[in-house]
């Protein structure tokens, strides 16, 4: 079985300079008896990617962001809404506990493990926002926020070959981590008509005999859809069937609007047996740069995970550690506010969108809206001349898997009035193109 796409990896502003000096250095090689060499006369290095590696693409992000520095530099202002990264603060009790223990001395050593009272607050948070009992001592691990759990755990389980049953569209991480680790992508297609839900049914026998892991995403992102209680106990029947470890990614376990309540898988009867869970403090309570998450379940399923992650790191700050004690034990009626916040900024472009022609589904979760796009155009070809059109700036829906063409994903990261510009421009951009 090959691998049905290439999935994506987004780089940072650093990585993307330093490839820019790269290039940069290469020109300036100079050659001698046919051989290139470098400034001080050695032969030049030109290192390649190893196999693992060499199936992944930079190409949707990289060449949006390669566009982007263009008319940046030419003068172009934009309306980012590509990236979901929180605009809004911590709580201020949080900044707080940072930037008080930041002026502790011992605070400075290595953190080597997640600290009792962050694991016992987890245990707390869960308790009380989901209804699921953990042991802090032995069904919390810390994690240097949940896309490093996401990112490592396939390197834990995975032999070459075994299969992973990912979502498309879905995370890009999820595929990634899979193919680094050298295991094999089996794609569970994410359709409108089925709720954005997989249909286990679908997928083969012989698939499922040979699958280890089940990656699951809900609320879920890009496609913003909710998971019912009916629909994860067939994924424990599935699991216990098939003796598939299922992996749930509840980043955005907060962020459900319209009264609805956020459902964790391991609140299912059974789940426990067959499944960990991930989240994160990066979405619920705006600490992305903090890189603070963590992995719940049971011990036997955790010890994988934290056996790789015990040789490749030291733990986390110390005062990050404890502003997240503080952000999962504090006053919880800030995240009903946060949810508003984000309805508001859901109805206003929604809205803004339908006013110039542009229909889309309201989303009942997350910080985006997953939006079809109209007269079948191609999505990185839209995101593009989005861009330099009309200033505004989304992400392709095919960064998150064939799945995902004929879509994007719109950030809900701008204020209202950003928002309602923003979606002035976009429906002007699509009058015009027709």
């Amino acid at each position: 079985m090959g691998i049905p796409h290439n999935p994506v990896i987004r780089y940072n502003e650093e990585e993307i300079e330093l490839a820019a000096l790269l290039r940069a250095f290469s020109r300036s090689q100079v050659e001698f008896d046919g051989h290139a060499l470098t400034q001080k006369g050695w032969p030049a290095m030109t290192p390649t990617l190893s196999t693992r590696l060499q199936p992944l693409s930079i190409s949707v992000f990289s060449e949006l962001n390669r566009r982007k520095r263009e008319l940046l530099e030419q003068g172009q202002t934009f309306i980012d809404l590509s990236i979901g990264s929180p605009d809004l603060p911590p709580p201020a009790k949080v900044r707080k506990a940072l930037s008080e223990a930041v002026q502790e001395p011992e605070h400075y050593g290595y953190g080597m493990h997640g600290q009792p009272t962050f694991h016992q607050a987890v245990a707390e948070f869960y308790a009380s926002r989901y209804g699921v009992t953990l042991s802090p001592q032995t069904e919390v691990l810390q994690l240097m926020g949940s896309q490093d759990g996401l990112g490592h755990l396939a390197m834990a389980l995975l032999n070459p070959g075994d299969i992973v049953l990912v979502p498309d569209p879905g995370y890009p991480i999820y595929s990634a981590s899979v193919v680094i680790a050298g295991g094999e992508l089996y794609p569970m297609p994410l359709r409108e008509e089925n709720r954005f839900l997989p249909n286990l049914d679908e997928i083969p026998q012989e698939i499922a005999h040979r699958a280890k892991m089940m990656i699951l995403n809900y609320p879920s992102n890009p496609v913003t859809a909710l998971a019912d209680t009916q629909f994860f106990a067939q994924v424990v029947q599935f699991a216990q069937r098939y003796d598939i470890l299922v992996v749930h990614d509840f980043a955005y376990s907060e962020l459900v609007f319209d009264g609805l309540r956020p459902l964790s898988f391991l609140s299912v009867p059974g789940a426990r047996e067959v499944g960990i869970e991930f989240n994160s403090l990066s979405k619920t309570f705006n600490m992305a740069g903090c890189r603070i998450g963590y992995a719940v379940g049971k011990k036997e399923l955790l010890d994988p995970l934290a056996l790789l992650k015990s040789h490749l790191d030291y733990g986390l700050f110390l005062p990050i550690q404890r502003a997240a004690e503080v952000a999962l034990t504090t006053d919880l009626s800030l995240l009903a506010d946060q949810v508003h916040v984000y309805e508001r900024r859901r109805d206003t472009l929604v809205n803004a969108l339908a006013q110039h022609g542009w229909t889309v589904n309201p989303p009942k979760a997350t910080m985006f809206i997953w939006a079809r796009l109209p007269n079948g155009h191609s999505s990185q070809k839209f995101a593009l001349d989005l861009m330099e059109e009309a200033g505004v700036v989304v992400t392709p829906g095919y960064a998150f898997g064939p799945q995902g063409e004929n879509h994007v994903r719109i950030a809900l990261v701008q204020p209202e009035a950003v928002l309602a510009e923003a979606g002035q421009r976009m429906g002007d951009h699509l009058r015009r193109r027709g």
